[in-house]
């Protein structure tokens, strides 16, 4: 059974609210959970706290169990200092479509 901590959403149509859990990946997205960590409101402002709730103590646990953070909640626990997010690079992202197009022709060429 491979456990995630994600993102759940509440709320109402354009108001989203989402509750952090702990659930089986195999269940859907706003399904079935094993356990509730907190809430995230992302219409608060960034710098008000009540944006997100963790139970780190919870958040902790289910890590040391093997539970794998999603990416949203990896960015949460890394501010919060609990998980290191590995940095991404994609340097192909930069360059314009017209020239990547152009890249990948002449490639195909040679």
């Amino acid at each position: 059974m491979s456990v995630v901590i994600r993102l759940a959403r509440a709320g109402t149509k354009k108001r989203p609210v989402y509750h952090v859990v702990v659930a089986d990946s195999r269940f859907p997205r706003d399904g079935r959970f094993i356990e509730r960590l907190g809430h995230f409101n992302p219409l608060l402002p960034k710098d008000n706290e009540a944006r997100l709730k963790l139970d780190m103590d919870k958040v902790k646990t289910w890590l040391a169990k093997g539970a794998q953070p999603s990416d949203r909640v990896t960015r949460f626990l890394d501010a919060a200092g609990v998980v290191k997010r590995a940095a991404r690079n994609n340097p192909e992202k930069a360059v314009p479509r017209k020239e990547r197009k152009a890249n990948a022709e002449a490639a195909a060429k040679k």
